[in-house]
């Protein structure tokens, strides 16, 4: 029987973006162990704004879980391309290709399903943020607003010229 040799590959291992492995796995590789807070953080974020774990069926669970999971594969893949370049040479990095895209639109579907949404914002009006930045500057410094100031002056403006009136000038 012929003796099976192994080949050592010369030079550094090829870098790898760990992502498939996270998935398979489900353990970060050594270097990308810093997004373990940020995937914790979102599904955290998640099930709160479902309405806590206690309100959540298992069908939801199971998807909110799938999608931490395909948010850890894509961010692996980010994180790859900023360390090495979006590029590799003159084309585009393999794993932004197909899978990439194929998990953001998964990513999409699930969030989709969970029912999950922009929430509405109230937009203030010009005068109106102003009034709350007055109010805000007021309390941390104890004074009257600009707003409450400049109502003043109006007043004082109108008892003025209804004097003025009054005495015909």
């Amino acid at each position: 029987m012929a003796k099976l040799e192994r080949k050592l590959s010369k030079g550094r291992p090829k870098a790898t973006h760990g992502g498939f492995s996270f998935l398979v796995s489900g353990r970060l590789p050594a270097h990308r162990v810093s997004l373990q807070r940020y995937l914790s953080a979102s599904r955290n974020g998640l099930i709160e704004d479902l309405g806590g774990e206690e309100n959540l069926s298992t069908q939801e669970l199971i998807l909110i879980d799938r999608s931490v999971s395909i948010l850890g594969v894509l961010r692996c893949i980010e994180e790859f391309c900023k360390e090495r370049g979006v590029f590799k040479g003159d084309e585009i990095q393999p794993s932004l290709g197909k899978h990439y895209v194929s998990f953001n639109n998964s990513l999409k579907q699930i969030l989709a399903l969970l029912g999950l949404r922009k929430h509405d914002i109230d937009e203030l009006t010009p005068l109106e943020y102003i009034k709350q930045y007055d109010a805000e500057k007021a309390q941390e410094s104890g004074e009257k607003t600009t707003t409450q100031n400049l109502s003043q002056s109006e007043k004082g403006a109108q008892r003025a010229s209804k004097s003025d009136i009054l005495q015909g000038k």
